[in-house]
């Protein structure tokens, strides 16, 4: 007889961590106390390599940034390094000395490394740098092929800093990887970090000058096809983008929406050519029509469909970047957390819609781990 699987939803939010236990069934979850509840846990990160290990990157207006993992699901943490403030090559006239520091002011993301490398973890970190550990986080590499990267003088921030909130790994070839960056773009690397090329031909940056520049654009979130690692799914400020060369060339596809701004994008393994999507109002960073939504794009048929059924949840929902996320089983479960504190769920790739009845602080990430049930 196989065994349940347990699912784990792993909640970051403004005051702690939650992970909201559930088993393959997705229909009741229990909510466990608040873990590090004195920090903005900006992102908890399931391993799926390791199943019941997870990592944290955590910060705090006054003790600074903070991480922390888990081997045992959350019963237990084991706080880990931070990396120290890289100095690196200055590259903007005028500089008094031959380096400079970029002292890291937010950790946005832990991305687990390739299964052929089990103790590696990669992490992103404001002001636009990335880091890699071999050794599980007990101390990190800066990777300065990106963080000293020629166009650097060309990068800003975005209205949450200068964020290196997206690491993507080539799942058919792990030295080829991906970074968003806000504002700067989309970079791919495709010899394990040594050299970084901008990829973002075909998106508009409505807000610059140069309307479709080569960097500058205010990329949100992206995602890889579950099926076809040559295609990638991207809200950026400016829209919604997809690409079939590897990020060589983008597509805006969201243009027929009511509006394509919006922060998150994900997909599903059981569901390989269609990519979720919640477009937000412009200007309020609020959910279309004044209502919980979701949208899913079909490549494919190259159609949207709206997910969930008009005035079923009625608010002004806001989202962060990291608040969607999805499982690996089949049908897929898809979990949404917002700004203000709901976390809902579809156990059915998105047909049919739940909200776990509690309400936590505001949500800045979800993560799904999957694991057989002890």
């Amino acid at each position: 007889m196989a065994r349940r699987k347990k699912v784990q939803v792993w909640v970051g939010t403004r005051k702690g961590g939650y992970v909201v236990e559930g088993d393959s069934e997705r229909r009741k979850w229990t909510v466990k106390p608040p873990f590090h509840a004195d920090k903005e846990v900006f992102r908890i990160t399931a391993d799926p390599r390791h199943p019941g290990t997870a990592y944290v990157a955590a910060n705090s207006g006054w003790w600074g940034p903070s991480m922390f993992r888990t081997r045992n699901g959350g019963k237990s943490w084991t706080e880990i390094s931070v990396p120290g403030t890289p100095r690196l090559k200055a590259r903007s006239p005028p500089v008094e000395s031959p380096s400079a520091q970029f002292p890291i002011k937010n950790l946005w993301q832990v991305v687990p490394g390739p299964t052929s490398a089990p103790r590696t973890v990669y992490l992103g970190a404001d002001p636009g740098l990335l880091f890699r550990s071999d050794n599980e986080g007990a101390s990190w590499t800066p990777i300065a092929a990106l963080n000293e990267h020629p166009t650097r003088p060309q990068w800003n921030p975005g209205a949450g800093g200068m964020c290196l909130h997206t690491i993507l790994i080539d799942p058919d070839d792990a030295r080829r990887m991906y970074v968003g960056i806000s504002a700067a773009g989309a970079f791919r690397s495709d010899d394990g970090g040594e050299h970084w090329t901008p990829k973002n031909r075909g998106v508009e940056a409505p807000f610059l000058p140069d309307r479709f520049p080569e960097l500058g654009q205010c990329i949100h979130k992206f995602a890889f096809d579950s099926a076809d690692a040559s295609t990638l799914y991207r809200q950026d400020h400016g829209g919604i983008y997809v690409s079939h060369d590897r990020g060589d060339r983008w597509v805006r596809i969201g243009k027929s929406l009511e509006d394509d701004f919006g922060f998150v994008t994900a997909t599903a393994p059981s569901l390989p050519g269609e990519a979720f999507f919640i477009p937000l109002q412009g200007i309020s960073r609020t959910m279309l029509g004044n209502q919980f939504q979701v949208y899913r794009w079909s490549d494919r048929s190259r159609h949207w469909g709206a997910l969930v059924p008009k005035g079923r949840w009625p608010g002004d929902y806001g989202m962060h970047r990291d608040g969607m996320a999805t499982d690996s089983l089949d049908p897929a479960g898809v979990y949404v957390g917002t700004t203000t504190g709901q976390l809902f769920w579809s156990r059915d790739g998105g047909r049919s819609w739940n909200l776990v009845p509690y309400q936590f602080p505001g949500i800045h990430s979800v993560d799904v781990g999957i694991s057989d049930r002890s």
